[in-house]
């Protein structure tokens, strides 16, 4: 499993290092945080997994996965405005989506919430985006692009 969160990490690296000089570093690094910590803050003691505080507070019946809802829609909100196109978009809100509705059913949704990383995936797809976006424009003054 260590191996798994490693090739992760090593993947949302180079997605990083391919973004655009104008994309936003500081907003790219909230989203990070505010995806780790959602999904993979906290490591379960004895083994390699880690859970995140998505499904901690998603105890809570119903409310706690509103407020993670709420607050996993900042990364849709910060990918909008760093310009990820809207399938992308819809793709993000689909993902939180899923996250929020199975999470709330009671017990399931707490181990529903520990496995599903919406949050991380969620992550990658805007940074996914943001990086092809910038091979876009990067294609030199020979080639038009239309969007």
């Amino acid at each position: 499993m260590a191996s798994d969160t490693t090739e992760r990490r090593s993947e949302l690296e180079t997605l990083i290092n391919d973004l655009p000089a104008a994309v936003d570093d500081a907003a790219v690094t909230r989203m990070r945080v505010v995806a780790h910590a959602l999904d993979e803050g906290v490591p379960v003691p004895g083994t390699d997994f880690r859970i995140g505080i998505d499904p901690i507070v998603g105890i809570l019946p119903g409310a706690g996965d509103t407020v993670a809802g709420a607050v996993s829609l900042y990364l849709v909100a910060e990918a909008a405005r760093l310009g990820v196109s809207l399938s992308t978009l819809a793709r993000m809100i689909a993902n939180v989506g899923v996250d929020t509705v199975v999470g709330s059913i009671p017990l399931l949704g707490v181990a529903f919430d520990a496995v599903w990383k919406a949050n991380k995936w969620n992550l990658k797809l805007a940074l996914q985006d943001l990086a092809a976006e910038g091979d876009e424009t990067n294609t030199g003054p020979d080639v038009v692009t239309i969007d």
